[in-house]
């Protein structure tokens, strides 16, 4: 089977960024939050709040938002961002996994008929993580929770953060924009 990162890597940009950005062009009552959004991003900035809380904090719009028809809407303009190269290589046993709220990725995923999708658990209607932001090891405990005995074939991310799931591949590749390098083509950051 074959593992992609999913932001950067089959999408091109951010999908929680994007979404966001997306609702607060449409949903007038989420500029209500702007100083505590605000507020929220200077303290994640000068490192003095954690990356799953800062993302939980952001996520917190969603309680100002119809979320399931924005969603929608958001996919239907947003799947033409879907990089070339994926729709090549789409495979029916492919897996995401993503830091990404998995009820935002999901929909993406399953247009393009990726049956097997593993997200940051988020609850759509507050914001609220259920469990730990799927990013770095976190990716590999969620694969084997899905795949006791899973091998992977390729991986492909746009991060060396995911290193941990590459080092279980046979190949890695790293996603740079709409080129995929080896590896190790590229110096760490």
């Amino acid at each position: 089977m074959n593992v992609y990162d999913f932001d950067n890597t089959i999408l091109r940009g951010d999908s929680t960024a994007r979404f966001f950005a997306w609702c607060l062009r449409r949903c007038p009552r989420m500029w209500l939050d702007a100083p505590g959004q605000i507020g929220n991003a200077a303290l994640f900035l000068l490192k003095r709040r954690a990356k799953q809380a800062f993302k939980e904090r952001m996520l917190s719009f969603l309680a100002r938002v119809d979320v399931e028809r924005e969603l929608a809407r958001f996919w239907q303009k947003n799947l033409s961002r879907v990089k070339p190269f994926y729709r090549e290589k789409h495979c029916a046993d492919d897996v995401v996994i993503s830091a990404s709220p998995e009820f935002l990725i999901r929909p993406a995923c399953e247009a393009l008929g990726i049956r097997h999708v593993l997200g940051s658990p988020v609850d759509m209607h507050t914001g609220r993580f259920s469990g730990p932001n799927c990013h770095g090891q976190e990716k590999v405990r969620r694969f084997y929770q899905a795949f006791p005995s899973g091998e992977i074939d390729e991986f492909y991310s746009d991060s060396y953060s995911d290193q941990p799931l590459a080092s279980l591949a046979r190949w890695a590749f790293l996603v740079r924009g709409e080129q995929i390098l080896n590896w190790d083509a590229k110096k760490r950051r």
